[in-house]
């Protein structure tokens, strides 16, 4: 076989698997960090940090409409983070209660149905209101389903999980992967196809254990808060680069 074959050969091996390629990631995970360092590297304090994140979010949530995101699932609040400060707790869920007043209307006129996963019983009053009203309102809408991670544990949804499957007095012949994740927080959320996380952390921070089974990580040194289209579409691009077998060949 001549070397011009072989190189023509490889050349159309390459384009089919090229083609093969998935178009988009359609079920995104996000875990938001950076927001403290982003304020301290610029002398404000921390809660400047988290409104500047969430902008981000309304950003990213704009851009995955735009290049045909189907579900996004962010990390708003995990069950650990209750251990910051109480001024930092405070500012924090100021901040999401605001995005929430500020954000409802535009999310239900660009069709955003949004849903809180954790728990709730250690909400402050006024947010599990907002919380309430944000998700009655876009129930209905479907052109992209946000979810929202909120006092939320990947290790404590897999126990709650558990502990329902006892009460249930469910047969253990009975329990397999799908009695599991009918009994997660939101059994309706699309295992993620690919997990970003900002701020160059190498880790999932104890964020949708059982769901990120087989999810495609990408990790990017950028700060959330200055997090937009281009780092969320290079990110997309990584996913689309990569051939997802499952344990296959």
């Amino acid at each position: 076989m001549s070397l011009r074959h072989r190189i023509l050969q490889f050349r159309s091996a390459r384009v089919a698997l090229e083609d093969d390629l998935p178009d988009v990631a359609r079920s995104v995970a996000m875990i938001m960090d950076g927001n403290g360092r982003w304020a301290r590297r610029r002398g404000l304090p921390v809660a400047a940090g988290h409104q500047a994140g969430a902008r981000a979010l309304r950003r990213t949530v704009e851009a995955t409409i735009e290049l045909g995101v189907e579900s996004l699932c962010v990390y708003a609040f995990s069950t650990e983070n209750w251990s910051r400060s109480a001024a930092e707790v405070d500012a924090l869920m100021a901040v999401i209660v605001e995005s929430i007043e500020r954000e409802l209307p535009e999310l239900v006129q660009q069709g955003v149905r949004t849903r809180f996963m954790g728990r709730r019983d250690r909400a402050p009053e006024e947010l599990a209101v907002k919380i309430q009203e944000l998700e009655a309102a876009t129930e209905g809408l479907d052109r992209l389903h946000l979810w929202v991670a909120f006092d939320y544990g990947g290790r404590d949804e897999i126990v709650q999980a558990a502990r329902r499957l006892v009460e249930e007095c469910v047969e253990p012949r009975d329990i397999d992967e799908n009695a599991i994740a009918a009994r997660m927080f939101a059994p309706e959320l699309r295992e993620p196809d690919l997990l970003i996380r900002t701020s160059g952390e190498l880790r999932v921070s104890n964020f949708l254990l059982w769901q990120l089974a087989y999810t495609e990580l990408v990790f990017v040194d950028v700060l959330w808060p200055d997090f937009g289209r281009r780092e969320l579409r290079r990110a997309l691009t990584e996913y689309a680069r990569r051939r997802r077998r499952f344990g296959g060949r």
